[in-house]
């Protein structure tokens, strides 16, 4: 620890954001970065607390808590408060292949377990994390690695979102050849089309990151799906190993009535559409569009957050935003402890936006969609709401019970689906004949990423079903140790 009173001496700070209605005038990334002073002075808040709990990774009471991969916070924010920023770079790649993504797009559990987050604001752990990867892309410290010696076994990942990106990697680390198949046109999976690009710059970030890995020696082949314009045998037969990272982009439907008209979208198939057209540099172009449209998003979580934001690009003409669970408390519950993930009731940038735009928060909570009604045209013009609370039925459980009288009918002509995803799709798995668990998700035990087929292993969130982008960089570096030690007896990739 650099300086032991720097928790007592400053005060949290984090970046201003650009203006809320300047920055939805474009798709920039919305961030200001602080200087290298005030960079060091929050990295000085770091305590030495003996047990630090900010890089455990565990999961409690159902959330991530500390770092999923396990990043050596302490060290790092020591070396950021000297000055050393090349050896603070060295140590966050110890464990990290892209802290320019996690640093964007991380809601930073670390943070939240932070021990000075006991009593005070806890430390600025994600910015630091985004300052050092970005001086290092900066100072040229950042070039690509190639193995010096290739072990002569192919490897195919299927999927390049962040756990496909991140066992490639290590297994390329490794010495293998390694070769990453996507069914898009271009690699990325959820880092290039689930994730808008105000949060995570596609050309200059998420592309940078590509170029690396190609340079490295990893091969990319977009437009394929496997089992369809590729058997899946015939990609068993021509490596030596697979890893699946497909991820779990099936979607959770509504089943209510109206839920065929035209206009109501599923989040990801809009946020999609809207990223091809910005690649294409039309961004009007997009094929789902919400410019002068009553907008409804049905969901929270940063899915619901991200199509809110990308609506007020869109020139929105008003936009709601529904949530069946309760608004969270401002601060943490009884039942929410430190050093769980805190609960709490936050306001995110879309939401940031859509308030300094119409004047109130977009978000309605205790309220779900019973009816989408449409028009003579068959596009939805209407939805029906209604409040609900939240009581236990006979055996204990929690569930939603709808409050008579609340019926509410409201304009709408884009309506927009965010409620999450129930798994990955199973064409692929039924194809390489795998075994699912009770979820739906495939069979593969935690720490050893083995299917029931042999050299054929799963990671991400098709293994462990919809999570953070944290997480499958940690499942995907787990899965290349063990598809490593499975191909070649023993591994020295990191644990």
């Amino acid at each position: 620890m650099g300086k032991p009173t720097g928790f007592i001496e400053y005060l949290r700070q984090t970046p201003l954001d650009r203006a809320p209605l300047e920055r939805v005038k474009d798709w920039r990334e919305f961030h200001h970065e602080l200087d290298e002073k005030g960079l060091r002075n929050q990295a000085a808040r770091c305590m030495d607390c003996g047990v630090p709990f900010c890089h455990t990774g565990k999961m409690l009471s159902g959330s991530a808590t500390g770092c999923p991969i396990n990043n050596l916070i302490p060290e790092w924010n020591d070396l950021i408060y000297r000055g050393l920023w090349r050896e603070a770079l060295d140590r966050l790649h110890r464990t990290n292949n892209f802290p320019e993504f996690t640093g964007r797009v991380c809601p930073a559990p670390c943070e939240g377990s932070c021990v000075l987050g006991i009593n005070a604001p806890p430390v600025t752990i994600k910015n630091i994390e985004h300052a050092i990867i970005e001086r290092g892309f900066e100072e040229g410290w950042v070039v690509p690695e190639p193995p010096a010696v290739r072990t002569g076994k192919k490897v195919a990942v299927v999927g390049s979102g962040p756990a496909g990106l991140a066992a490639a990697a290590q297994l390329n680390r490794a010495g293998h050849s390694v070769t990453v198949l996507e069914r898009a046109d271009r690699p990325g999976g959820l880092l290039t089309y689930g994730i808008p690009n105000m949060k995570l710059d596609k050309q200059d970030i998420v592309a940078r990151r590509i170029r690396l890995l190609e340079e490295e020696g990893i091969k990319f082949v977009c437009n394929v799906t496997v089992g369809e314009n590729y058997e899946a045998e015939l990609m068993r037969r021509d490596f030596d190993a697979v890893v699946l990272c497909t991820g779990a982009t099936q979607p959770r439907d509504l089943a209510i009535e109206g839920r065929e008209l035209s206009g109501v979208h599923f989040a990801m198939d809009y946020l999609t559409t809207s990223t091809q057209a910005l690649l294409a540099k039309d961004p009007a172009s997009a094929s789902i569009h919400a410019k002068g449209l009553d907008v409804m998003v049905i969901g929270g979580g940063d899915t619901g957050t991200d199509c809110v934001g990308t609506a007020m690009r869109h020139g929105c003409r008003t936009l709601t935003q529904f949530e069946i669970m309760p608004k969270p408390p401002l601060e943490r519950a009884d039942d929410n402890p430190w050093p769980e993930w805190p609960r709490v009731f936050k306001t995110d940038y879309g939401q940031e936006e859509a308030a300094a735009k119409f004047g109130h928060d977009p978000r309605v909570f205790l309220t779900t969609v019973k009816k989408f009604v449409g028009d003579e045209n068959d596009r939805v013009k209407e939805i029906v709401t209604v409040k609900v609370g939240w009581e236990r039925n006979a055996e204990g459980r929690m569930v939603v019970v709808e409050q008579p009288g609340t019926e509410q009918t409201l304009p709408a002509q884009l309506v927009l689906l965010a409620m999450g995803f129930t798994g990955p799709e199973t064409g692929l798995p039924h194809d390489l004949r795998l075994e699912l668990d009770e979820r739906q998700n495939v069979k593969a035990e935690y720490g050893r990423y083995t299917t029931n087929q042999a050299g054929v292993f799963a990671a991400g969130d098709c293994r462990r079903g919809q999570s953070l982008v944290v997480w499958a960089i940690n499942e995907g570096r787990g899965a290349a140790r063990a598809c490593d030690e499975w191909l070649m007896g023993r591994s020295d990739l990191p644990a």
